[in-house]
């Protein structure tokens, strides 16, 4: 019996083993996301009472910003023009202020920028170095005060408007 495994081995060959290879890559690319809040598409600071004018006004926006990052990103955001319009007149950007304050579901470790001057060359608002899903930033913005606005008001416009489109954005860092 001996004979004949050691003649089956010898006429059907050992078997060799081989190992093969293969490289597993998982590709990450950036994605930014950044959704302001259908809801306050719109905002406005009404001017209403003489203490307003005195004292300034302000709009608080909770969870303005909803923003997805894969990493560290940072918002940004400018005015499309250095001045609010009214036909000739013109209230100037730099006067209103915007703060940014974590929302309900907040970013880990964010720098929220205060009292931002609102310009047309663009602004850092928020820095993070961690990523998040679906995270909140809330924006508050303020209207000058110390009566700057009180010669803006238009006779037969009730109410005067001035008006410029804000845009945010958010890139990797």
């Amino acid at each position: 019996m001996k004979k004949f495994i050691i003649t089956s081995i010898a006429i059907l060959g050992v078997g060799t083993l081989s190992a093969q290879n293969v490289t597993l890559n998982v590709r990450l690319k950036p994605i930014q996301t950044l959704v302001v809040n259908n809801a306050q598409k719109n905002v406005d600071l009404n001017y209403v009472t003489k203490n307003d004018y005195a004292n300034g006004v302000s709009s608080m926006n909770a969870d303005h910003l909803n923003i997805f990052s894969t990493g560290g990103f940072q918002v940004k955001v400018k005015s499309g023009n250095s001045a609010l319009q009214n036909g000739n007149k013109s209230i100037e950007a730099n006067t209103i202020q915007i703060i940014a304050t974590a929302g309900s579901d907040a970013v880990n470790g964010a720098q929220y920028a205060q009292n931002v001057q609102l310009s047309n060359n663009e602004t850092m608002l928020v820095s993070s170095s961690n990523g998040g899903v679906d995270k909140k930033i809330s924006i508050e913005y303020k209207g000058e005060g110390q009566n700057k606005y009180l010669d803006n008001y238009i006779a037969g416009q009730d109410p005067t408007v001035y008006t410029t489109e804000l845009t945010y954005t958010i890139v990797s860092q």
